[in-house]
């Protein structure tokens, strides 16, 4: 009787797994940009969009994201994510295997005469030892499905360590080049400061020699101070980011101050960017892996909740023994065992599983339109990257020629005033066109690094190359 049980328990876990076979989806994209962009359309090298900072040719931001990725706060958050999902795993997969437990006992009892007295008393020690053993053998997929989900998840968590490292290594950058930006429009402030003064001063003595009157001298202070005013909001940037550089390495704000003292150029890009084309993309980026591997945990799930519609079978079995002495168990104790399959099948459950069918299927549609929408927002940032880089670059080689202009108009503007040739009003608009231009200039030539960088975080550049990395996740 015995063996014709397992071998049809055997038989029976061939039984496919009931729910839905997890099948990726089929995704329509454009086959190009729609901003014709002016970088390269040929795919990126691997190697240069794993590291696009060392394009910048910065070594000090270069080191800094080193140092980020070694003491981010976020990325160590990430990393036990992967481990708990591995372990996660680890315990879904146990389900598939028998246990084994062991127990033993020694009990004492006795018993006396009626009402306590004048009869006598015994006393009786027993000695057991058991061993049980137990078998879900799983008929319908319920463990092969969570094995499914658990391992799909397990993914998405690896590709999320993935999309940190991608936005941990654009948020150091775009801060880095932040810092530089104020730092030069510092310096441009300051330069035109002293300008001013200068025309100040020479104002003040004008007008004190008769030579003007107190509008002119009024006029030049409002200039001055008006540029002075800005140099505090400026300073704040500028802290500011050099605070949040200190975090994103995992140090307290101020510890990277002093060694961001010195200004520096803001980093600009070295040769051109290749893009690649949309289906490319969507492949390297994180952020799409992850929402893919979810959904296909999620459909797992649905296979899991769908099995406990079906009958369970166990199989289990235990084997014991007694005796009356410890000695005993170990020669003339008493054996006892039992072997036998146990089949349940929830016959009512007033649509209890039915419901959690109905709420894993939602939950698997609301996981395949995530997957759409990060397809579309990662086309979106991409396209818009793409404008932003190339539009700013255009408006860029404006501000050069504006500035260079300016320049040359303030410089010709005092030497007519210093000849008596214009009149001094003309002389501040002047500065104040230059000082206008050349800030502008400053924030534009951050502006196209900073957008530079938004390009190659919207094309998931950055995480290939800490593969070492990310494989601490592992435990």
């Amino acid at each position: 009787m015995r063996c014709p049980l397992i071998l049809a328990a055997l038989v029976l876990t061939g039984c496919a797994a009931v729910g839905p076979n997890y099948v990726r989806p089929t995704t329509v994209v454009p086959a190009h940009w729609h901003t014709a962009p002016s970088a390269g359309l040929e795919s990126p090298d691997p190697a240069e969009l794993a590291t696009w900072w060392k394009g910048l040719g910065d070594t000090q931001l270069a080191g800094l994201v080193e140092r980020a990725v070694a003491g981010n706060l976020d990325l160590k958050q990430a990393r036990a994510r992967v481990r708990e999902a591995r372990a996660r795993r680890a315990g879904a997969t146990a389900g598939a295997f028998p246990t084994l437990d062991t127990a033993g006992a020694v009990t004492r009892s006795g018993s006396s005469g009626a009402g306590g007295t004048g009869g006598g008393s015994t006393t009786q020690t027993l000695y057991a030892a058991q061993f049980d053993a137990g078998w879900e053998v799983d008929l319908f997929g319920s463990v092969r499905r969570s094995v499914e989900a658990a391992g799909a998840d397990l993914n998405a968590q690896e590709e999320e360590l993935r999309d940190v490292l991608v936005s941990l290594v654009s948020e150091v950058a775009l801060n880095y080049v932040e810092v530089r930006t104020g730092q030069e429009r510092l310096k441009q402030a300051e330069a035109n400061l002293a300008s001013q003064e200068e025309t100040f001063r020479l104002a003040e003595s004008r007008r004190q020699a008769g030579l003007t009157d107190a509008l002119a001298v009024d006029q030049a202070r409002a200039n001055l101070e008006s540029t002075r005013a800005q140099v505090p909001s400026l300073r704040t940037g500028t802290e500011e980011a050099k605070n949040r550089l200190a975090v994103l390495l995992g140090l307290a704000p101020g510890a990277v101050h002093e060694e961001l003292a010195d200004a520096k150029p803001i980093p600009v890009a070295i040769g051109e960017v290749a893009v690649g084309v949309p289906a490319d993309v969507l492949q390297r980026r994180p952020d799409v892996r992850r929402s893919e591997r979810e959904l296909a945990a999620q459909t797992a799930r649905v296979g899991v909740a769908t099995a406990e519609l079906y009958p369970k079978l166990a199989l289990s079995g235990s084997i014991g023994i007694e005796s009356l002495s410890a000695r005993g168990l170990v020669r003339a104790a008493t054996k006892l065992w039992n072997l036998g399959p146990k089949v349940s099948w929830a016959l009512f459950d007033a649509g209890a599983v039915r419901a959690n069918i109905e709420v894993q299927s939602a939950g698997q549609e609301k996981a395949l339109a995530a997957y759409e929408a990060s397809i579309l927002t990662a086309l979106e940032q991409v396209e818009n990257a793409l404008t932003g880089y190339a539009e700013e670059s255009v408006r860029r080689e404006a501000l050069k020629a504006a500035a260079r202009a300016a320049r040359s108009s303030a410089d010709l503007a005092e030497r007519k005033y210093d000849a008596g040739l214009i009149d001094f009003l003309a002389v501040l608009d002047a500065q104040r066109s230059r000082f206008s231009a050349e800030d502008q200039l400053a924030q534009s030539e951050g502006a196209v690094t900073s957008n530079l960088v938004r390009l190659y975080k919207a094309l998931g550049g950055g995480w290939t190359s800490f593969a070492d990395t990310t494989a601490k996740g592992k435990g």
